[in-house]
């Protein structure tokens, strides 16, 4: 008699991601996304956690989306897109 296999369930997608899992993300090295952050290039803003930066998923897959503007398209006078 066959056994039956079982999917197991993929893991729950993270909410959000520090520096290195965004530069993964996006598919650059994290110096590179720190070089974009320097010189306003970077739009997505993130999250303060304590001493620690994060980033929502859900926000760098909208910024790609949106064709990657910078931060002064992407977040006008400060507010969250």
């Amino acid at each position: 008699m066959p056994t039956e296999v079982t999917a197991t369930p993929a893991p729950p997608e993270p909410l959000v991601v520090d520096v290195e899992g965004a530069a993964a993300l996006l598919g650059i090295s994290q110096s590179h996304l720190f070089q974009l952050q320097r010189s306003g290039k970077f739009g997505p803003r993130g999250l303060k956690l304590g001493r620690s930066r994060r980033f929502l998923v859900a926000e760098l897959r909208a910024w790609c989306e949106a064709g990657a503007p910078s931060a002064a398209v992407w977040r006008p006078k400060g507010g969250r897109q």
